[in-house]
């Protein structure tokens, strides 16, 4: 039993990562992907979430292919999972042979300088089909059908939006430039998979979906949330007149409402910018921000919860 001591030590907010719940979203990415392979897009400290603990959780549940964006995250990853694939995304290739090698890292090969510092198969094919960020023009990927690669992969733009006609213009030229290539093929991110059987070919790359953003926005999301941020209810306030909320006197109260100041904030990572839209739950029921997100609380509208609850 914890101390009241212990108690008041403790940090007022507290944000949970659940690990297993990530696991499971990879779990139901394969199933809907299957028979494509699922790698795991562990960029930006796994989209800020922790590197070192979600990508030994995504090898646990079974992955084995990861994707970074630079060669700092590639050697931390490689430490991290010694037998695991790792893909190196967005990191410059002349002048670095040496530190993939030695880490056993597959460079994303984006260009032709790319492709002339590294001419070993040991590598992963960008071909830019339309997102126009990386990745060889079409026309120079169709002259490399003779050279060997891992993986060819391209990205799609617009995968959130699925009646964009680019989402097809993509997957045709990729079909037709994949097809020249003795390689596996992977296009969908985390939306491009629920674009259906066509977008998926041998091994899909989701990101967000993973971590539990919506991949399928306008309809309800089909991932486990994976982060929950909590924090003490510090005080409670009977508005008995009009009065304004927070920084910049942005909300207005009238008479008869209930606020409630709760600890957490930006610092704890609830979003700065959060609109009036969002809230907390409290007791299984939503409670509305008021005003604007502070560093470490903000105000919820508790009018409609019983007193003392």
């Amino acid at each position: 039993m914890k101390s009241r001591r212990t108690e008041a030590l403790a940090p007022p907010g507290r944000l949970t990562i659940d690990l297993d719940a990530i696991a499971g979203n990879w779990r139901k990415l394969c199933d809907l992907a299957a028979p494509a392979a699922v790698a795991g897009v562990v960029k930006a400290d796994a989209y800020g979430l922790g590197m070192d603990r979600v990508a030994p959780a995504l090898h646990r549940a079974g992955c084995s292919l990861f994707f970074v964006a630079g060669l700092e995250e590639g050697a931390a990853l490689r430490a991290l999972l010694p037998d695991a694939k790792i893909a190196v995304l967005s990191a410059p290739v002349e002048g670095f042979q040496a530190v993939y090698r030695d880490y056993r890292l597959l460079p994303v090969l984006n260009h032709a300088g790319d492709l002339a510092a590294w001419p070993g198969e040991d590598a992963v094919l960008h071909i830019d089909t339309g997102m126009t960020r990386l990745g060889l023009d079409p026309a120079d990927a169709a002259a490399l059908d003779r050279r060997r690669f891992r993986l060819v992969m391209s990205h799609l733009a617009c995968a959130d939006e699925p009646d964009h006609p680019l989402n097809e213009a993509q997957r045709r030229l990729f079909a037709e430039l994949a097809a020249r290539f003795d390689a596996p093929a992977s296009l969908a991110n985390s939306s491009g998979i629920f674009l259906g059987p066509g977008y998926r070919f041998d091994t899909a790359r989701p990101g967000m979906a993973l971590y539990g953003l919506n991949p399928t926005p306008g309809e309800a999301n089909p991932m486990q949330p994976v982060v929950r941020l909590e924090g003490r209810v510090l005080q409670v306030r009977e508005v008995d007149r009009p009065l304004t909320v927070g920084y910049g006197a942005t909300a207005e109260v009238r008479a008869g409402q209930r606020l409630a100041t709760v600890a957490a904030g930006y610092a704890d990572g609830y979003l700065r910018a959060a609109s009036p839209r969002a809230g907390a739950l409290l007791h299984g029921r939503r409670a509305p921000l008021v005003g604007r997100v502070s560093m470490d609380s903000i105000v919820v509208d508790v009018t409609g919860l019983p007193p003392g609850s």
